[in-house]
C-alpha cells in the first residue's frame, strides 16, 4: 500500500483526535471543574466524612489561642453536619472534644479522633441511631494519648489512627508519635513508630496497603513568649506520603516512599477511589490543593484549593462527588472517579 503525504497527515490527525478523546475520558478531574464553596466555619475545617444516609460531617478545630473571646472564653471545637438536599449546615456536636479525623464504620457508626488543646485526646464511636457515644481508646500503657488525629478502618472492622501532637498545653506522656490499631475487641496496639510525626492514614481498597502521611513541622505547639528571649524557629522535618504493607494480622511494615514534599510543607488527610488512586490534601503554601496519585505514587491530577486539610467521597449516586475541607470552609467537586467506601454490615 502506497502512502502519500496527505494520507500520512490524515492518519496522524486521526490518531491525535483518538488520543485526545481517550485522554479526556480518562481524566479524573473534568476540564474546567473547580471546587464549589458550601460553608464557612469558625477556624479550621477538618475530617470530612459522608455518612451512609448522605449527610456530610466535618470538624471545626477552634484553636484556643486563636478564638479567644472578650470575656476570656474560647470556642470548644465543633462538629458540623451539611445536608446536600437542603444545602443547610448545622452544629451536630459542640463541644467536639477538639475533633479532627472522622470516619464511618461498616455499621454506620461515627468514629472520631479527638485531639489536644483542651480536647478529649481519645477516639470515640457514636451510635448514630441513639446518639450515644463511647470512648474506645484513650490510654496506651496507662498513659494518655498525644492527640489522635486521623482514622481509617479496614474491612475486618479494625481501626487505625495516628497520634501526633501539633498544639495544646497538655503534657506529652507517650514516648513516640505513632500509628495505632484498635481491634474489634477494642484492644489497642501500637503498630508504626518509624514515622516521625504521622498525620493522615488510609487503608487501600484492596486492604493490602496502609498509607501514612508524615507531616513533621518540628513543633508540638506555640511557645509562650518570654521577655527578652528569642526562641529559635522550629526546624521542619520529613514531609512525605508513605506506603506500608498491611498484613493479615493487622501489623504493618514500611514498603516505600511515594511522594517527598520537602522542603515544602507536606500533606494532611487523604482518601482513595475504587481503583485505588489516592487523593491527598497537600498543604504546600506555594501550590495548595488536592494531589491525585496512583498506588505507585505517579501523579494523575491536581485540584487547586486554598490550604486544604482533608478529603472524603460521597456515596451512592454521588460517589463521584469529592468533599474537601480547606481553610475554614467546606467545598465539593464532581470528578470522573468514584470513591471507595467500606462495604455495609449490620
Amino acid at each position: 500500500m502506497k502512502w502519500n503525504c496527505w494520507s500520512w497527515l490524515l492518519c496522524v490527525m486521526t490518531s491525535l483526535v483518538f488520543i485526545s478523546v481517550v485522554s479526556a475520558q480518562g481524566r479524573i478531574v473534568p476540564a474546567g471543574a473547580v471546587p464549589e464553596k458550601l460553608f464557612e466555619g469558625v477556624m479550621l475545617t477538618e475530617g470530612v466524612a459522608v455518612a451512609p444516609d448522605g449527610l456530610v460531617y466535618f470538624s471545626d478545630i477552634t484553636f484556643s489561642d486563636k478564638t479567644r473571646q472578650d470575656d476570656g472564653s474560647f470556642h470548644a471545637g465543633h462538629i458540623w453536619v451539611f445536608d446536600p438536599k437542603t444545602e443547610k449546615t448545622r452544629i451536630f456536636r459542640s463541644p467536639s472534644g477538639m475533633s479532627n479525623g472522622i470516619k464511618f464504620d461498616a455499621a454506620g457508626r461515627m468514629v472520631v479522633c479527638e485531639g489536644a488543646d483542651y480536647g478529649g485526646r481519645r477516639v470515640t464511636r457514636t451510635n448514630m441511631t441513639t446518639g450515644q457515644s463511647f470512648v474506645i481508646a484513650a490510654m496506651f500503657n496507662h498513659r494518655p494519648l498525644n492527640a489522635p488525629n486521623d482514622v481509617t478502618i479496614d474491612e475486618k472492622g479494625r481501626m487505625y489512627f495516628s497520634d501526633p501532637r501539633y498544639l495544646g498545653p497538655e503534657p506529652i506522656e507517650q514516648p513516640v508519635m505513632a500509628v495505632y490499631r484498635i481491634d474489634t475487641d477494642l484492644s489497642l496496639h501500637r503498630i508504626i513508630t518509624d514515622v516521625a510525626k504521622p498525620n493522615g492514614v488510609c487503608v487501600s481498597p484492596d486492604q493490602k496497603t496502609l498509607y501514612v502521611v508524615c507531616h513533621n513541622n518540628g513543633s508540638t505547639g506555640p511557645i509562650p513568649p518570654i521577655e527578652n528571649v528569642e526562641e529559635p524557629k522550629p526546624m521542619k522535618g520529613k514531609m512525605q506520603l508513605l506506603a506500608y504493607d498491611l498484613h493479615a494480622d493487622g501489623t504493618a511494615s514500611f514498603r516505600k516512599k511515594l511522594v517527598d514534599y520537602y522542603p515544602q510543607d507536606g500533606p494532611d488527610g487523604l482518601c482513595c477511589d475504587v481503583k485505588g488512586n489516592i487523593y491527598v490534601a497537600e498543604r504546600n503554601t506555594q501550590k495548595p490543593g488536592i494531589g491525585i496519585y496512583d498506588p505507585d505514587g505517579k501523579q494523575l491530577g491536581f485540584i487547586p484549593t486554598e490550604l486544604p486539610t482533608n478529603v472524603g467521597f460521597a456515596r451512592g449516586k454521588d460517589a463521584n462527588l469529592l468533599y474537601i475541607t480547606a481553610g475554614k470552609c467546606l467545598y465539593r467537586i464532581r470528578l470522573n472517579a468514584k470513591g471507595y467506601q467500606l462495604p455495609a454490615k449490620e
